[in-house]
């Protein structure tokens, strides 16, 4: 698949070359990450220690619930933190979703007060700032680089994933999945989910900015996914949303792989100061 993400001040492109895996299976792929410039205070005790605390209670409370959001500490070394797992992922696989999400952000980023990490099961955001309910609309986009679909069938999907747009914020979890059937040329599966610390109305409002952003960049392919801060989309050819287990070959160093010889292409989204 390529990747990318879109800004309204600033596009950075790269390449890179990813590994090989499953065409077809529903692992927990590293999809993104993103982060604030570096800030030495961050390794500080006091954050540090509000850090840990914060994490232990995204752990517990994505085993529960597929969703959480909570604080850490106070004044000046609060930190504020979310998970949000994909709604048909279990509890385990969500715990065990998280868990691989910050050991990606306190790698790559351990001088960060902000950082978003996205995998295919789960999103985690956490930041020195109060985020909370805030709908931003920035994404990291996938799609495969050469899966073109049938030409009758390009206006039928987006038709479908619109129509998934308007409904899901409806839905008690903002969350839904749909498919549709296109006669000779199969069936096409979708999904779309928000953030459940936004409102219904900006649920909506996000992945339909995400459409809109998106359709002249994948909308012939017959399989692409978008992951963003408060919203996400998923449609594929197949039927992707399954409930499995995390596994060893879901780690981050075995999950960049999408096909051999697959391009991905990274524009930056955001300028963050």
């Amino acid at each position: 698949m390529k990747k990318f993400t879109f800004s309204v001040k600033f596009l950075i492109v790269t390449s890179l070359m990813l590994s090989n895996s499953s065409c077809h299976a529903d692992v927990n792929a590293y999809t993104g990450l993103q982060c604030s410039k570096d800030d030495y205070s961050a390794t500080e005790n006091g954050f540090q220690t509000n850090l840990n605390n914060l994490f232990s209670s995204l752990v517990n409370g994505a085993l529960q619930k597929g969703f959480y959001k909570t604080t850490a500490g106070k004044n000046s070394n609060k930190v504020y933190g979310l998970i949000q797992c994909r709604g048909d992922i279990s509890g385990n696989s969500c715990a065990g979703c998280t868990n691989n999400s910050i050991t990606v952000a306190l790698h790559d980023y351990p001088k960060s007060k902000e950082v978003w990490v996205w995998f295919r099961w789960c999103f985690l955001h956490y930041s020195n700032d109060d985020f909370f309910g805030v709908m931003v609309d920035n994404s990291v986009a996938l799609r495969n680089e050469t899966n073109y679909d049938d030409i009758a069938v390009i206006s039928n999907g987006l038709s479908f994933m619109s129509g998934l747009a308007s409904t899901a914020p409806k839905q008690p979890l903002m969350f839904q999945t749909a498919v549709m059937d296109v006669g000779k040329s199969g069936k096409r599966y979708g999904m779309a989910q928000c953030t459940r610390d936004i409102s219904s109305i900006e649920c909506g409002k996000c992945l339909d900015a995400q459409l809109v952003t998106l359709r002249t960049i994948f909308g012939s392919k017959r399989g692409w996914e978008i992951y963003g801060s408060s919203c996400f989309m998923w449609y594929h050819d197949f039927q992707f949303y399954l409930n499995v287990s995390i596994t060893a070959s879901a780690r981050r160093l075995s999950s960049y792989g999408v096909g051999v010889g697959t391009i991905i292409v990274v524009l930056s989204l955001l300028t963050l100061l």
